[in-house]
């Protein structure tokens, strides 16, 4: 009878324990590596940008739109 009830708490353990990691979120990292990405795609994506607008053709782009801008005004 002891060994019996031993065995059934055992099992019922090992239930719950599976029941517990079914119903887990099993991607919980997924989120934090996506943010990672997606940060590391944002901070080229910045340093594509910078380097453009230092470049003396947009530079000298952007002048001429301000400029043209001002003489409508």
């Amino acid at each position: 009878m002891v060994e019996r009830s031993r065995q059934v708490r055992g099992q019922v353990c090992l239930l719950d324990a599976r029941v517990r990691t079914a119903l887990a979120e099993p991607d919980e990292g997924a989120a934090t590596a996506e943010y990672a990405v997606v940060l590391v795609a944002a901070t080229g994506f910045a340093a594509v940008l910078v380097a453009l607008l230092k470049s003396g053709a947009v530079k000298a782009l952007l002048r001429a739109l301000i400029n043209k801008a001002l003489k409508v005004v």
